[in-house]
């Protein structure tokens, strides 16, 4: 059911709100942009309620309903890897009033991961604000011996044929990191896929795989209580979460696989008033300030990414080659 940040509407204040919003399809483009929000805003989160996307999205729809005076509904349209909700996006009104927060699955991945997407991210979308970037852990079962990244290397090429990584889905970063460390170690290791880290977890910590990349939120209390190492996390910087894990460049790993992370990001339909992509933007930005809101966000595992379009499109474009290499080095085909 959809969750609508703000007070409740009496019926009075419902009718007059819907006779407002029907009128405003009839004024002129420039008058309705002029006084933007003119109807409650829909947030759409294309994956399930209570992850981590949606937790964030959540947090951040409270925030944008204060600062912008209408409600915000945040609707989660879950299904096939996020693309559900995306396309619903990039076929809706482009006039602000209806926005997508999605992991860099649906917005960047789907595309080298799928034949045929209902949408194209290029042309159908434009982004508005990165909010934060996604830097996972990689952590391994107790028995396995190396304790760094290049320790772990060595003990993958030194056991040919004999261990298992997880992911949580073909096409998932964890799929496509591991893909590449057994290529590049020559390992043949054997990937098994999973639906969720949940089931990943258990069975790693049960020693069924030896080793998966995972969020931190997920990784942290297994890690704590011994029952998983850690081995380093992705990307160039550490985690706020894990201050004390260095990161697998830190530690020598140089290759772009392990540097790259994902992100999660907002964007709106292709043709959406620039001065209104720029005003969301701002709010989004202001709000991942809060000293409340970025920690909350930091103790989740991930990075405080909000900044301008401008931003969001050049990191976007920097990033593009790089997971569309990873997505064919691994194999990864969805239907």
């Amino acid at each position: 059911m959809p969750f609508i940040f703000n007070t409740p509407l009496s019926r009075r204040q419902a009718l007059t709100l819907g006779a407002a919003s029907a009128t405003a399809l009839y004024l002129p483009h420039s008058h309705a942009q002029a006084t933007y929000p003119s109807k409650p805003i829909r947030i759409v989160v294309p994956y399930n309620a209570g992850g981590a996307t949606d937790n964030i999205s959540r947090l951040i729809g409270e925030k944008l309903s204060a600062r912008l005076g209408q409600p915000v509904l945040i609707d989660n349209k879950g299904g096939a890897g996020g693309i559900l909700g995306t396309d619903i996006v990039a076929k809706a009104a482009p006039d602000g009033h209806t926005l997508v927060i999605s992991l860099n699955t649906s917005l960047m991945t789907n595309q080298f991961l799928y034949e045929k997407l209902p949408y194209n991210v290029q042309r159908d979308l434009v982004l508005v604000s990165q909010i934060a970037s996604s830097p996972i852990t990689l952590v391994v079962h107790p028995s396995v011996t190396a304790n760094t990244g290049p320790e772990l290397l060595q003990y993958v090429a030194n056991n040919k044929k004999k261990l298992s990584y997880g992911s949580w889905g073909v096409g998932s970063y964890a799929h496509m990191a591991g893909s590449y460390m057994s290529q590049s170690q020559q390992a043949d290791m054997a990937h098994v896929a999973y639906k969720g880290e949940a089931p990943m977890l258990q069975d790693l910590i049960g020693g069924q795989i030896q080793m998966a990349y995972a969020s931190a939120q997920a990784t942290k209390p297994h890690i704590e209580s011994g029952k998983l190492k850690v081995i380093g996390v992705t990307g160039f910087k550490r985690m706020a979460t894990l201050p004390n894990v260095a990161t697998l460049p830190e530690q020598g790993m140089k290759d772009e696989v392990y540097g790259i992370v994902g992100f999660i990001g907002m964007a709106a339909p292709a043709g959406t008033p620039k001065e209104t992509v720029q005003r969301i933007a701002r709010e989004v930005q202001s709000i991942c300030e809060q000293p409340d809101v970025a920690s909350r966000i930091s103790g989740m595992g991930f990075t405080v990414a909000a900044g301008t379009p401008e931003a969001f499109a050049a990191s976007y474009s920097k990033d593009l080659p790089v997971w569309e290499r990873m997505v064919k080095q691994s194999g990864a085909k969805l239907d």
